[in-house]
């Protein structure tokens, strides 16, 4: 799933693999942020039935591309803001709009 993200000078990051993770954007009415809603499947401890977990991570878009509905890939960055720790990578997938 994760994979060496390379950096403006086109070569591959010296910190080693980073976390990316596919999900849709739900929020985009800040500047330069999006808010990204991403879902995992967990299977319960005793049970073993599979539960669907979300989780909303707010990602750095510069170029304010992304908007509400889009399928997003973002990576995991060191803190940019208070709530702030990932950067959108690409658009994967546009919203029919």
């Amino acid at each position: 799933m994760s994979r060496p993200v390379e950096n403006k000078n086109s070569e591959i990051s010296s910190r080693g693999r980073r976390i990316e993770v596919v999900g849709e954007v739900v929020s985009d009415k800040m500047q330069k942020t999006i808010a990204v809603q991403v879902f995992r499947m967990i299977k319960h401890p005793l049970y073993g039935k599979f539960l669907k977990r979300t989780s909303v991570f707010k990602a750095h878009d510069e170029k304010q591309v992304a908007k509400i509905g889009d399928k997003v890939r973002i990576y995991e960055s060191k803190p940019l803001s208070k709530t702030k720790r990932w950067i959108l990578a690409e658009v994967v997938e546009t919203a029919k709009r």
